[in-house]
Formats: C-alpha cells, sequence, structure tokens
C-alpha cells in the first residue's frame, strides 16, 4: 500500500493533515478577525501606557524629568526605587497588607462559600429574594460611619482584627459569583451524599469544595486585589500609621514628597508591582473561574 492510499483509509491521519491543507490554509486566513486584532491593540496602549509611563518616570532622575518629563529616559535611575522603598518605610506596610489580604480574603470566600451554596439549591427560604441582595450590596454605599461605630463599640478600633473583619466580610460579588457556579454541579450528588447520611457541613466542605476550587480561587483573588488596593477603610478605622496598608502609606508618601515626582512614581510602581507580578500568573486561573462561573 502507498503512503497515499494509507493517508487517505486512516481516518486520524486524514484530520491531521487537514489543517496543512492549502484550502484550509486560505480560509483560516479569508477569516482572520483583522478588526478584533485592531480593537484588541487599541486596548492593550490605553492600558499599557499609563503603566509604562509611571515606569518610565520612575527611572529619571529628577533634573530629566523637569527637563524633558514626557521623553524616554535616557540614563535610568534604579536608585530611585531603593530609596523610595526607605522614606516610605514600605516594608512595615507591605507585611501589614499580606496580612489583611490574606486573612480578609480567606474569610470573603468562607462567607461566600456558605451563603452561595445553600441559596444556589434554594435549601433556605427566599432564594430569589437573597440572589436580589447579593446584586442590591454590589451598589450600596460603603457605610463608613456604621463600621466606624460599631468597632468602636465593640472596642476594635484601630487594631488590625477589627479593619480585617471589615475588609473580610465586605464579599461583593463573591456570594453571587459562587450561586452562580453551584448551578453546574449536579444535584444528583446531593441526593446520593443524602442516602448515604452525609451531614450538610461534611457534604460543603468534602465534595462542594474540591468541585468548586475554581470559582472559589477566583472569588479569593477578586477580594484579595480589592483588600490590596483599598485605602478609604483603612484610613477611617486606622489612625496608628504602624498598623497602616500599603495603599495608605502610599498616601502618606505622596504628602509628604508630592513634589518629587520621580520618588512617588517609584513608590507607586512598588506599590503596584507585586499586583502585576502577581496577575501574570494567575490570570488563567481567574479567567477560568469567571468563565465557570458565569456558565454555571
Amino acid at each position: 500500500m502507498t503512503s497515499s492510499a494509507k493517508s487517505a483509509s486512516d481516518p486520524i491521519l486524514t484530520l491531521a493533515a487537514k489543517p496543512d491543507d492549502f484550502a484550509t490554509r486560505k480560509l483560516h486566513k479569508k477569516h482572520r478577525p483583522i478588526g478584533a486584532y485592531i480593537a484588541v491593540a487599541v486596548i492593550m496602549i490605553i492600558f499599557l501606557f499609563p503603566l509604562l509611563y509611571l515606569f518610565n518616570t520612575a527611572l529619571k532622575s529628577s533634573q530629566e524629568f523637569i527637563t524633558n518629563p514626557v521623553g524616554l529616559v535616557e540614563h535610568p535611575q534604579w536608585s530611585n526605587f531603593a530609596e523610595a522603598w526607605r522614606l516610605g518605610a514600605f516594608g512595615d506596610y507591605i507585611l501589614n497588607t499580606a496580612l489583611y489580604t490574606f486573612a480578609g480574603a480567606s474569610i470573603g470566600t468562607f462567607i461566600a462559600l456558605v451563603m452561595g451554596f445553600p441559596v444556589a439549591r434554594k435549601y433556605i427560604r427566599g432564594g430569589k429574594l437573597w440572589n436580589a441582595l447579593f446584586v442590591l450590596v454590589l451598589f450600596l454605599p460603603n457605610a463608613l460611619m456604621t463600621q466606624f461605630h460599631l468597632l468602636l463599640n465593640l472596642h476594635l478600633y484601630d487594631t488590625r482584627i477589627g479593619y480585617i473583619l471589615m475588609v473580610g466580610v465586605g464579599v461583593g460579588i463573591g456570594p453571587l459569583l459562587f450561586s452562580g457556579f453551584v448551578k453546574s454541579i449536579p444535584t444528583e450528588l446531593d441526593e446520593a451524599a443524602a442516602i448515604d447520611g452525609i451531614g450538610y457541613w461534611r457534604y460543603l466542605f468534602t465534595f462542594v469544595f474540591p468541585l468548586a476550587r475554581p470559582a472559589l480561587a477566583t472569588i479569593f483573588i477578586l477580594q484579595a486585589v480589592w483588600i490590596w488596593n483599598e485605602i478609604i477603610l483603612a484610613t477611617v478605622l486606622l489612625s496608628d500609621s504602624s498598623k497602616w496598608p500599603i495603599a495608605t502609606g502610599l498616601n502618606a508618601f505622596k504628602g509628604t514628597y508630592s513634589n518629587n515626582w520621580t520618588l512617588l512614581a517609584a513608590a507607586t510602581m512598588i506599590v503596584a508591582g507585586p499586583l502585576i507580578i502577581g496577575y501574570i500568573f494567575i490570570q488563567k486561573y481567574l479567567v477560568n473561574g469567571v468563565v465557570g462561573a458565569v456558565k454555571g
């Protein structure tokens, strides 16, 4: 049997050969969405330009910035980052922020799990009302004064625990996102667990939790990003500067060095750097989790 006859008789080889077929390549070229590439390029420029401009400014000396504020840097001053780090005491602020972010995002993810599952399954009364409440919470303004008086009465004002509790309960879109994901889990699994005598909480944490890890990871990431950038609650609820998160520290740094644009740009890059690096590594999981929740 010749090689061409063998290829024609083997369906796997036939399918594998299709992408190399001239007609297929022509079809792909004909339907290539040039407009989509242009739109993506424009959007990338819009989003990346401020970041690149900030990085360019952070590398300039003060004299070079005054002489040519929009031009490309000629003599990079990497020491600006070390100087901003030292003057702003960002090391302490980053430790505080890491604590607030991990603890607050963990609490928020736990709340989304225990609230979203029974609402999605209608195991509690008023399922539609709860879903409407999840949506309404997204549009309500932050009750700063109520939170301030609550922590004051609980003797938790200006404490790390009080701030963690306040950012932890700010669940945002978490319960709504998780409620959507739960719909993709078959209800037959609930019924089988009930027949086997598995309790509700054991089922929730040993069966639902592993299945819903992509959605829970997405909720954790979204809340972590919000807590990392949060500044208003920290300004109101924390008066001791040693307990400030890094965003509040950057605001104080801006008040002190408002005329030194290069140091200010370097400090901003220090604050934003961990989030940018983290997003590069977790973007796949974030997108998959959101898409899975929406499909559910």
